[in-house]
């Protein structure tokens, strides 16, 4: 019994070896990473008229963080986040943006601003709110405006309709809206996080509402998130049905993996390729809480 005690407890210090052995490969490339300079970017800091907050330019390219879909897009890159549109659905595909612990908790409310028609769309593609009105859906926004309360620009460019889908009420207003307030409790513990969410169509004649402009409901949502912070490396997927029914956040957790196969977009290519496939893997909330 001692001899066959003593290899059950050599082989879980093996196995716990190599954990720390993985974990110590994937923290070097991802120190190693965000040490150099991106190609064709520079990390230089852009001063915001409004409010004199500093923003400094993220790591990865916004407008690259995602990749595959929809032939019929329009990549329009706004104050703080990048949205893609789709115009078959007159809703975005996807919207990305970086969120820092500095622009947390920021003075701009939301109450002084309203949803208006994105004019970098063509007429046709230009959803307005009338759009919704007594449609029974929320304007959802994909980048909320309480991530971008660190300046009037980007609080004004999210209330573009292109960074709105119609949401459920209870979706948008209870379980989605949690989501939010964790990534930005989040965002503060790690000193910034990447996020990338939009609609997901498993039809290819969803619901639509609006008269001007003709907007697909979305089946269901997607969130990923990524933290390269150089300590803790991480990443995560949500999935939440559209739909009126309670959704939990540890229900809703997914694999980065998971979401690409769901939605066959591409996120996160930039990274090397062994850190992101050990990210875009994970499926862990305690390692954010």
């Amino acid at each position: 019994m001692k001899k066959k005690q003593r290899n059950s407890i050599g082989r879980l210090d093996l196995k716990t070896v190599l954990v720390l052995i993985i974990v110590f490969v994937v923290v070097t490339k991802v120190r190693t990473y965000m040490d150099k300079e991106p190609v064709g970017e520079n990390k230089t800091e852009k001063k915001c008229a409004d409010n004199g907050a500093r923003k400094t330019e993220p790591a990865l390219d916004l407008t690259a963080l995602v990749k595959g879909g929809k032939e019929s897009i329009q990549i329009i890159e706004h104050e703080g986040f990048v949205t893609c549109v789709d115009y078959k659905y007159n809703t975005p595909q996807w919207v990305a943006w970086e969120l820092t612990r500095d622009e947390i908790d920021g003075d701009v409310k939301r109450k002084d601003y309203e949803f208006i028609p994105d004019e970098e769309l063509p007429s046709a593609n230009r959803v307005e709110t009338r759009d919704y009105t007594r449609s029974g859906y929320d304007r959802g926004h994909m980048c909320p405006a309480a991530d971008m309360s660190w300046s009037a620009q980007a609080m004004h460019d999210c209330f573009y309709m292109s960074n709105i889908c119609p949401q459920v009420p209870i979706l948008n207003q209870e379980y989605w809206a949690r989501l939010e307030n964790s990534c930005r409790r989040w965002a503060k513990r790690e000193g910034s996080i990447y996020i990338v969410c939009g609609p997901i169509y498993t039809s290819s004649r969803p619901k639509k509402i609006g008269d001007t402009h003709k907007v697909a409901v979305p089946h269901a949502f997607f969130k990923v998130v990524l933290s390269l912070n150089e300590d803790s490396p991480k990443g995560i997927g949500f999935y939440y049905d559209n739909k009126e029914k309670k959704q939990t956040m540890e229900s809703a957790s997914r694999t980065i993996d998971e979401i690409e196969s769901l939605t066959n977009l591409d996120f996160f290519s930039q990274l090397p390729d062994d850190v992101e496939n050990v990210l875009e893997a994970q499926n862990d909330l305690r390692k954010w809480d």
